[in-house]
């Protein structure tokens, strides 16, 4: 895993064999992030990655500049490698969550600029998140939902999308 722009751009931290996480690939993730540069800026972003799996679109987010990036992972093992890792960059404008996302939801009461959901695809409750995000009001006015998921989801037609992308079998839905 790399991080590819910013304050660390270059920087690789070798994810565990054993994790069951699947992170977003290099090819995407800087995609998604070029199509974000237009909707952000990222020195006055706070962020909030939902799902954060092996830490890598936080390390991205705190790269590019974001003063604030809390990420929420249930995972014991996965939390400690996102911590092991932001030791590593020597940060301070992270917070870690470790504990359920549904449950985060419900309970945060901060707001965010920017929310980059990824969750397993399997994830029965996934078509539910965008709705939970902006019911429960995470998202600051004119903030970005960043949603990934796989091919056979469909937000075309939320009230709030803004727009599609698809990097080979990955998919990314914006709402504002």
């Amino acid at each position: 895993m790399r991080i590819i722009t910013g304050r660390y751009k270059g920087r690789r931290f070798d994810i565990p064999r054993t994790f069951k996480a699947r992170p977003t690939t290099d090819f995407a993730k800087e995609n998604i992030f070029n199509v974000i540069n237009g909707y952000t800026d990222w020195e006055e972003t706070t962020a909030l990655d939902l799902f954060a799996g092996t830490g890598s679109i936080s390390l991205e987010l705190l790269s590019r500049g974001c003063p604030q990036v809390v990420s929420v992972e249930k995972d014991r093992d996965h939390a400690r490698f996102i911590s092991q890792c932001m030791e590593k960059i020597g940060t301070e404008n992270h917070v870690l969550i470790k504990g359920d996302v549904f449950r985060f939801l419900k309970s945060c009461h901060q707001q965010f600029d920017l929310v980059f959901a990824d969750p397993p695809y399997a994830l029965p409750e996934l078509p539910t998140l965008p709705d939970l995000i902006f019911q429960y009001g995470l998202l600051k006015e004119d903030g970005l939902l960043v949603f990934e998921h796989g091919k056979h989801d469909d937000f075309s037609t939320h009230p709030h999308f803004l727009e599609h992308r698809s990097y080979g079998s990955v998919n990314f839905t914006l709402f504002k």
